[in-house]
């Protein structure tokens, strides 16, 4: 129970992700009433976030053609805070950190204020859970908290999730929120610094079993093939 991960890129990271929790993750029920392979408590601290390569070419989901700029435009930009407006959906992580209901809250803001006047503040974070909605709903945030700070002129950002599908949706989560650090430190005229992420229940769903086999075997015959070409 407990891992910790250190890899120099987000691709690296999130291989060696998907292999702990196959190899050491538990058996476990979930609330969807599927099963689970999980590991409690997975902490990944990622050296250089924006050294190639960040993105894995066996990420599946990723590799669908325009999905991840899909996706940096609602964490970024905010291209689906209308559909929360209109009620069509519950949140969007953007609608949370740069309009914090109900006073509209712009947290980026705030965070980078913070820190702008003092590199060293340990009050630089951003929220995303709202108790008055999210313990109602089936659904709420999986990201809880980001928190930044400054050290030798780089932006430092830590992110915690309640939750997290290591095989469909950390490897996209950890693209965005990393874009996330890098627009705060273009906005402070820092460089972008490490990235710790953590997850209380990281986990790969049984739906997924298939294709994080096929994913492994393809990851074993790379292995192979580099050690014979040596």
């Amino acid at each position: 129970m407990g891992i910790l991960i250190k890899a120099r890129t987000v691709s690296e990271a999130w291989e060696k992700a998907v292999l702990k929790c196959w190899e050491n993750g538990s058996y476990s029920n979930t609330e969807y009433g599927e099963s689970a392979k999980e590991i409690l408590g997975m902490m990944i601290v990622i050296e250089k976030p924006f050294d190639e390569p960040r993105i894995h070419r066996g990420d599946i989901h990723v590799a669908v053609k325009g999905s991840l700029e899909k996706y940096y435009d609602e964490v970024i930009n905010g291209t689906l805070d209308y559909a929360v407006k209109e009620k069509k959906i519950h949140y969007t992580y953007h609608e949370r950190l740069f309009d914090y209901q109900p006073e509209g809250i712009n947290q980026i803001n705030y965070l980078t204020d913070k820190l702008s006047k003092s590199e060293f503040s340990r009050r630089a974070q951003a929220i995303t859970w709202n108790p008055s909605k999210d313990i109602w709903i089936s659904s709420p945030p999986c990201l809880q908290r980001l928190w930044c700070t400054v050290r030798s002129k780089k932006l430092i950002m830590h992110a915690m999730w309640r939750s997290r599908d290591v095989f469909r949706a950390m490897h996209m989560n950890i693209l965005a929120i990393t874009k996330l650090q890098q627009l705060i430190a273009n906005r402070m005229n820092l460089e972008v610094g490490s990235y710790v992420d953590f997850t209380n229940s990281a986990h790969i769903y049984k739906k997924s079993y298939t294709d994080t086999e096929r994913f492994i075997e393809v990851l074993r015959i790379k292995g192979d093939n580099q050690k014979n070409n040596l």
